[in-house]
């Protein structure tokens, strides 16, 4: 699994890092950021949580393209 977080929407609260700091972290620009390749298996249910609880859905799942 893999995520990215869409800098246009992405308002820096922060709530991403709270949840899953593992994968997100605030940058030095003020907003989210994804930190890791690939989400490790055991914070993929901490990144779905994340993704849910963004108030302005900047965070979504990466598409495996084939």
């Amino acid at each position: 699994m893999k995520v990215n977080v869409n800098k246009d929407a992405c308002i820096g609260c922060g709530a991403c890092a709270s949840v899953c700091d593992k994968v997100f972290a605030i940058g030095d620009e003020g907003f989210a950021t994804v930190i890791v390749e690939e989400v490790p298996e055991e914070e993929k249910e901490n990144v779905v949580a994340a993704m849910e609880g963004c108030p302005t859905s900047a965070i979504s799942e990466q598409k495996e393209e084939n």
